[in-house]
């Protein structure tokens, strides 16, 4: 089992993001943004260079790129091309890395039908996931927006009709709180079936329905410990965990200003307090 997060939330440069994780005795990096911008798609080769020489000479690997394909700023009534030039993109640069992780989801629903943006999240993920196939690398689908964000069994659907060993599930846990979902009924549908995990914390919403309200780990109603619990003593589970704290920095919502000190500080914290969830639940082994 790996230990990561998605480090931009630590800070913008490459620089603090390999501080904050050497700071937690981390050696894998998910990334997301650089100074802002997205390395599966908006990073310039030479600035990408500049992040590679980085996490070379810092000892660092990468468990995957976050990308911006299918996410919240884009809509199933969009241009598909944009998400199939930032996974062109993307490949070489993953294979540099050595990694073979890409997160996406399934676009924005843009007030069309359901059947029909479940046809077309589900044409569209097949033509993703045979450029992925081709190349050798394997797209994560996240339990966040797009069509088979839905819930847990629109999720499933949704791998079991691209039907490609490039194309397997991200389980977000704190997801399920964020977007009004019961987090045990959502694990009952969704257990064993994911290749990756992220993990953030939030408290429910006492009217129901979405909650941007973000907590430390452990502190929400996400229910991590008993779920990890789960995952990890009964099922087995060895693969990456990566921390998506939202705690100090939230990328989709427009106008929150976090000093780069603040998004340190509480990216360590958080990344400590889930160490020591984690040490409880591999206590629960024994």
């Amino acid at each position: 089992m790996i230990i990561t997060g998605i480090s931009d939330e630590a800070g913008a440069s490459i620089g603090k993001q390999i501080s904050a994780h050497k700071k937690l005795g981390w050696n894998y990096l998910e990334l997301r943004l650089v100074n802002g911008k997205n390395v599966a798609g908006e990073l310039s080769h030479a600035e990408f260079d500049e992040v590679v020489n980085a996490i070379e000479e810092n000892d660092m690997k990468v468990a995957g790129f976050a990308s911006a394909i299918g996410n919240w700023s884009r809509q199933i009534t969009g241009d598909f091309n944009l998400d199939i030039e930032d996974l062109k993109l993307s490949i070489p640069r993953m294979k540099q890395l050595g990694t073979k992780f890409i997160r996406i989801m399934s676009w924005v629903g843009d007030n069309v039908p359901e059947a029909d943006w479940r046809k077309e999240a589900i044409r569209r993920c097949r033509e993703l996931a045979k450029i992925a196939e081709d190349a050798g690398i394997v797209l994560l689908h996240e339990n966040c927006t797009g069509w088979g964000g839905l819930g847990a069994k629109q999720m499933i659907e949704l791998c079991e009709e691209v039907d490609s060993p490039a194309f397997q599930l991200l389980y977000d846990l704190g997801n399920t709180i964020s977007h009004g979902y019961d987090p045990e009924e959502f694990f009952k549908i969704i257990r064993g079936k994911f290749t990756y995990i992220h993990i953030k914390d939030a408290h429910k919403n006492s009217a129901g329905g979405r909650s941007q309200d973000y907590a430390y780990c452990g502190e929400g109603d996400a229910m991590l410990e008993s779920i990890l619990n789960k995952i990890i003593n009964e099922d087995g589970y060895d693969g990456f965990i990566s921390i998506e704290p939202h705690v100090a920095a939230i990328v989709h919502l427009a106008g929150a200003e976090v000093s780069e000190e603040d998004k340190y500080n509480s990216y360590i914290k958080y990344g400590t307090k889930f160490m020591e969830l984690l040490k409880r639940v591999k206590t629960n082994a024994r």
